[in-house]
């Protein structure tokens, strides 16, 4: 039972359809895993043990072609999306000790295909801030350096399955936070395009700035969630069916782009610490080498900053509104900055900033029709020390508030196309660096299997799990 927590989530699932592993041993495996790690990055502040052991028993008792596609796995789930019956507290104070009644679409997904729910990963408050911290469960740690941070908000998440701790688990995306401690933790996150994965109960279904998406240790990995957690909900009018079966059959054939587009920077719009940005070209040169032509070019991206600032406020108030005027003093600042900006919009704003951008999205997917895809630094930073609540300045630049400093994710957020973190590269202190690869619209298939293909020709998958690593003396 030792090395189980080392394998991938495929050679995992293909040892419990052949009986090799039992649903309950899969359990214990990761159990002991998170006894094992947990005093070294919190990632995983709530278990459901007996609740986990008593759904891998009722798969026990089924016969293995009838357990479902994940067939018994633990998976953890995000801290912001429900459980019934399992502690959920968005890690707000206002939720200390919500017990939801019944769980989110998501949820409902990934057990009806055999997957067992473990635990709730940590996350900052409602999400907010790229960073993994809040006072209801404390700070997560990086596993590659304890010392520094996970990034976030899905960083609970990207920290355990990085250490061992499971084999796949869930995130959510508004302005990168899938992608950002995908990056920092050195494990794979998808942004898939809004519909692809059902979402809710929300408060607005037809919202299209924040998903739900898979986190893995690798492209093939994150395909076989991908299959699960994807199709058509009724109770979603966004989400759309998709062909069973659909991303693995996609990553079993993987192949490497023939045209992408490469920009550090997306235009100028943000700056990027130079290690990064080299560590990126770097990367880029690997693919130029093995034959794939490479353009620097980006679309036009010069409004997504205000665009996006607009509409984030305007979900924000629309969300999360009801709970300023009730609880206030329990709410962290800059999550009552992005409310009360949300509620002074006017309808003259949020107008323009739809227009604005419907215009994007149409320069985006012209763009991408000349190009399989456009590769970016995931972040335009390597994971930075504790304490730091988000990043104030880089090079001289001072970001306009405390979610700038991840605009390279949040402008493709406003694409709507999917967009993909893996490894690319490490600094010279050993953190990892994730490569952005976006794809078409709703190409989440083309994406992934280039992305295999592009993960293979990199070779870094097979650095986690790990041990976490404390800070250097």
């Amino acid at each position: 039972m030792q090395d189980w927590w080392r394998r991938t989530a495929t050679e995992t699932v293909a040892a419990l359809k052949e009986g090799q592993l039992r649903p309950t041993e899969a359990v214990q495996a990761s159990l002991e895993r998170i006894a094992a790690v947990e005093p070294a990055v919190n990632a995983v502040p709530t278990l459901c043990q007996e609740r986990a052991l008593a759904h891998a028993g009722r798969l026990e008792r089924l016969p293995a072609a009838e357990r479902g596609p994940l067939a018994g796995l633990p998976v953890l789930i995000k801290d912001l999306v429900d459980v019934e019956g399992v502690r959920t507290t968005y890690g707000s104070r206002i939720f200390h000790d919500h017990v939801p009644a019944r769980s989110d679409y998501t949820v409902e997904r990934i057990e009806a295909a055999g997957g067992i729910v473990l635990g709730k990963t940590n996350t900052p408050e409602f999400g907010a801030g790229a960073v993994t911290f809040n006072e209801v469960h404390g700070v997560t740690s990086n596993p590659w350096n304890t010392g520094r941070t996970c990034g976030g908000s899905s960083g609970g998440s990207a920290v355990a399955l990085a250490t061992g701790e499971a084999w796949l688990a869930t995130g959510s995306d508004l302005g990168g936070s899938l992608r950002t401690p995908a990056s920092f933790c050195g494990v794979v996150g998808l942004r898939p395009s809004p519909g692809r994965v059902p979402a809710g109960p929300q408060l607005d279904p037809f919202q299209t700035l924040s998903v739900d998406g898979p986190m893995a240790r690798n492209v093939r990995d994150l395909a076989l969630f991908l299959d699960v957690m994807a199709g058509h909900d009724p109770r979603d009018p966004i989400s759309y069916p998709m062909e069973a079966g659909l991303h693995r059959q996609a990553v079993a054939a993987p192949h490497l782009p023939a045209k992408v587009a490469f920009s550090a920077d997306l235009g100028g719009i943000t700056p990027v610490d130079p290690e990064v940005e080299q560590l990126c070209r770097a990367a880029v040169e690997q693919l130029r080498q093995a034959g794939i032509e490479v353009a620097e070019a980006a679309p036009d991206f010069s409004e997504a900053i205000e665009t996006f600032a607009t509409l984030r406020a305007a979900q924000y108030a629309t969300n999360a509104g009801p709970l300023l005027a009730e609880h206030r003093e329990k709410l962290k600042p800059e999550v009552v900055w992005n409310i009360e900006k949300g509620l002074a919009l006017d309808a003259g704003s949020i107008a323009t900033g739809l227009r604005a951008r419907g215009e994007l999205q149409r320069r985006a997917a012209t763009f991408l029709a000349d190009h399989e895809l456009l590769l970016t630094p995931t972040s335009v930073v390597a994971p930075f020390a504790h304490g730091i609540r988000y990043l104030e300045e880089l090079n001289g630049h001072r970001f306009p508030s405390y979610i700038d400093w991840v605009t390279i994710a949040y402008a493709v957020t406003l694409t709507a196309c999917p967009a993909l973190s893996i490894p690319c590269g490490f600094t010279r202190d050993g953190l990892p660096v994730g490569l952005q690869l976006v794809g078409r619209p709703r190409g989440e298939a083309g994406l992934l299997q280039r992305a295999a293909a592009i993960e293979d020709l990199f070779g870094l998958a097979g650095r986690i799990p790990l041990d976490p690593k404390a800070p250097a003396s």
